[in-house]
């Protein structure tokens, strides 16, 4: 899953793919570099950023959906509104990825429901401006683990398909560094939920801080590319369905290599859910 942050103030790439021609541009590259799903945003989750209202979070993400539907780019949106997503699978995306895990908006289970898509719940526990306060865990993994559970309960509950679920942990989202680090170490755990995970940790700041220089300064969001690679093989490595990433060639590489060496994961495969696998 490649990402596609349409945003002025998103945590690493904010204003580069503002405009219409150069997200496109963007988009369609990271198709050919091996992205099955381009995820389109145009509301910023990073720690402490200022909320858009709807209006102008649909009137960034539909012109770009428009054109790369048009181009048979298959996308999901970065949204938890229900109105975004319901505008933005009328314009030609085919999954929703809802960082939320559908507790923003009541109506968004309705939304994914009605359409059959497949939905993808994030671990989550309140908006940027209050995660740094919420990230509170008797044992992460647990309690990650937990919740969860009770995100895919409602989602089966609101009418929507077993086989249209996605869970992923929500890395950096009400977690400190060493939480982080034991859901990457423990994900075989999330597995046990029965239902594909996605990971995403690219140029997170817990990376950032990892790689941090001889006078503690962490390393720049744009130079934290091997590791986000480092990170992936190692989700994919221990069963996760997918990664999300802003790297998608580098990923990509290095995952055909570790799958040509002939290494089968450390836990069974996952199936993506149907939909999720574009035709190209």
């Amino acid at each position: 899953m490649g990402v596609l942050n349409v945003t002025p103030d998103s945590f690493s790439d904010g204003g580069r793919y503002a405009d219409l021609d150069a997200a496109v541009r963007h988009g369609l590259r990271m198709y050919r570099d091996g992205a099955r799903l381009v995820d389109v945003g145009g509301e910023s989750t990073r720690p402490g950023a200022d909320r858009v209202d709807a209006e102008t979070e649909t009137a960034r993400v539909l012109p770009v959906i428009r054109e790369l539907a048009a181009h048979g780019v298959p996308m999901s949106i970065d949204t938890y509104r229900a109105r975004v997503a319901a505008a933005a699978l009328d314009a030609g995306v085919t999954v929703v990825n809802d960082v939320s895990g559908g507790l923003a908006d009541p109506d968004m289970a309705k939304v994914v429901a009605d359409a059959g898509c497949p939905w993808v719940l994030m671990h989550w526990r309140g908006h940027a401006k209050q995660m740094r306060d919420l990230a509170n865990y008797t044992d992460v993994v647990t309690d990650v683990k937990t919740e969860l559970d009770q995100r895919i309960a409602d989602a089966l509950a609101a009418g929507v398909a077993a086989d249209r679920i996605v869970i992923d942990p929500g890395l950096g989202f009400a977690k400190r560094p060493a939480d982080n680090w034991q859901l990457t170490a423990r994900l075989p755990e999330l597995l046990e939920l029965g239902y594909p995970v996605l990971f995403a940790a690219s140029r997170k700041s817990y990376l950032g801080a990892l790689l941090a220089g001889p006078d503690g300064s962490p390393r720049p969001t744009d130079e934290r590319a091997e590791a986000t690679i480092a990170t992936s093989v190692l989700a994919v490595a221990a069963g996760a369905w997918g990664v999300r990433v802003h790297d998608v060639r580098g990923t990509a590489d290095a995952l055909a290599v570790w799958q040509a060496s002939g290494r089968p994961r450390l836990v069974g495969s996952v199936p993506a859910p149907v939909g999720s696998e574009p035709t190209r």
